[in-house]
């Protein structure tokens, strides 16, 4: 039997494996955004031996802040689902603080006015396989790699005080998502992340609803809430913000 030639043979794979994609795959890309409406607590001590404990949504003011954040993925064979979500989070907080706060070994006294930039930026990949899928109703469960590249920095109005401590780490973390369609283009969608350890939590959480204006572009809104922080020989940080989303879905999407 002839062998094909070298690129003949490239092309052949290339065009087997988009026709395998295209009946089988379901690419997508969620694009969210919207307004940070809120922080229920932000209490952070840094370092956690000898530094001050102080509550950045109760001491000082948050500002509104906008977000986004971008998920690609692809879905194989109706189950399995991969996708990339890049998260960036920039909270800053004014005001002044009712006492003296040693932050990260510098003092920054009580009625000085400060600014705080809280930064949380997330990057993940996740896996995901949908245990029930059924027209109506569909529960997947998987498991994500998180990394959180955080960063809290505090400066007074003057300049003459300021400083920061930023943190890179590896989170694990379980995934869900449980959709419910009580009609063809309207759903009901609960999803997140969410794990807790002894040396902290993380919950990233959206409950709405989406409609599907065609086949391939769909319309979300809802709520999301991002808890949690963590408790180690440096850095205490545990925070709840809450956001107003919304967001639109291009594609084949689950």
């Amino acid at each position: 039997m002839k062998c094909l030639p070298f690129w003949k043979g490239i092309m052949l794979s290339a065009a087997l494996s988009f026709t395998y994609l295209n009946s089988h795959a379901q690419a997508f890309l969620d694009i969210e955004g919207g307004l940070v409406t809120g922080t229920r607590y932000n209490k952070v001590r840094i370092l956690n031996q000898g530094g001050t404990l102080f509550n950045l949504a109760e001491d000082l003011r948050v500002q509104p802040q906008l977000f986004y954040r971008l998920r690609a993925g692809i879905t194989l064979g109706g189950r399995h689902t991969i996708t990339a979500l890049y998260a960036p989070l920039t909270v800053r907080y004014e005001g002044a603080f009712p006492r003296d706060v040693n932050y990260n070994n510098v003092i920054f006294p009580s009625g000085q006015p400060i600014t705080a930039d809280y930064t949380f930026n997330s990057y993940r990949l996740t896996y995901r396989y949908h245990v029930i899928d059924r027209p109506r109703f569909d529960l997947g469960l998987g498991l994500t790699a998180k990394i959180r590249d955080a960063n809290i920095a505090l400066r007074t109005e003057n300049g003459a005080l300021e400083t920061n401590y930023d943190n890179v780490g590896f989170v694990p973390l379980i995934n869900f998502w449980l959709q419910y369609k009580p009609t063809d283009r309207l759903s009901v969608l609960l999803e997140g992340d969410a794990l807790g350890a002894k040396q902290g939590r993380a919950e990233d959480v959206f409950l709405g609803l989406t409609y599907g204006l065609t086949q391939n572009l769909r319309l979300k809104g809802g709520y999301r809430v991002v808890e949690g922080g963590a408790d180690v020989s440096d850095v205490y940080n545990m925070n709840w913000i809450n956001y107003a989303s919304v967001g639109v879905v291009i594609g084949r999407w689950k």
